[in-house]
């Protein structure tokens, strides 16, 4: 019998071992995640990581509404607002008036009102001189946008003690009512009014004589007696000069309102 060669057995074992080490890497799965994504499996995310994704534990939900759209005689205005802890913290008008003179106008009335808006909390913000439509429209806008904030907060806590909500007084129950349209000799006026802790908070007329000198009567007058309305706490307000039916219909109306409050 032949003997084995010495050299040839060593290099028949070096072989041996290095094929199964070879073989025992190919079988070893791979850890590397760059790896496994690409063949399609991808590593778990720890509950950290994963709430980081989701923008984190108790984000808090948005709280913006936006009123109805206002139409005015240079076009529509539409108001929205965000509340938190039942203040306005941030008001923005999604629509105003444009084009020609409109868009100086509304670049010049457009931030006093928001700005004043989150002043006063309420609709009852000051007209800006030189955009009374733009100015009227905002209001009414910015009240439906308040309206709206006041019914989703109701609905959310229909269980909770009276608080104060946007456009209110703390501890009251702010109440929006509208009166009866009242017919005058240039056309109808009504008048809708908030109503807080027994008092007038804000009054606006959804409705006035409109076209021709009507539209010049109507912006001198509405201002004025909404101011009144809301020092007065009645509808016993003095008539604007100039604008007599416009006024005794604003009167009749609100005091419409004022009965469907409770006085």
């Amino acid at each position: 019998m032949r003997k084995s060669h010495p050299v040839r057995r060593v290099v028949l074992a070096t072989a041996a071992t290095v094929s199964g080490v070879v073989l025992m890497l190919s079988l070893k799965p791979s850890s590397d995640p760059a790896s496994a994504q690409a063949g399609g499996t991808i590593p778990q995310q720890t509950a950290a990581a994963q709430e980081s994704a989701q923008g984190g534990t108790g984000a808090a939900a948005g709280g913006a509404v936006t009123g109805d759209v206002v139409q005015t005689q240079y076009g529509p205005v539409q108001v929205r607002i965000t509340v938190s802890g039942n203040k306005i913290t941030k008001a923005e008008a999604v629509q105003a008036p444009k084009g020609g003179e409109s868009d100086a106008k509304t670049a010049l009335s457009i931030p006093k009102l928001t700005q004043d808006t989150l002043a006063k909390q309420t609709s009852q913000v000051d007209t800006v001189s030189g955009a009374t439509y733009t100015s009227e429209g905002y209001k009414k806008a910015l009240q439906s946008a308040i309206d709206k904030a006041n019914e989703a907060a109701s609905q959310a806590q229909p269980s909770a003690q009276p608080s104060q909500t946007a456009g209110g007084s703390a501890g009251t129950a702010a109440k929006t009512v509208t009166g009866a349209v009242s017919q005058t000799q240039y056309g109808p006026v009504q008048v809708r009014i908030t109503v807080s802790g027994g008092k007038i908070t804000n009054a606006e007329a959804v409705q006035a004589p409109k076209g021709g000198t009507s539209d010049q009567k109507t912006a001198q007058s509405i201002p004025k007696l909404n101011q009144e309305a809301v020092a007065a706490g009645s509808a016993d307000i003095d008539s604007v000069s100039g604008a007599t039916y416009t006024s005794e219909g604003y009167k009749k109306s609100l005091q419409s309102a004022l009965d469907q409050a409770g006085g």
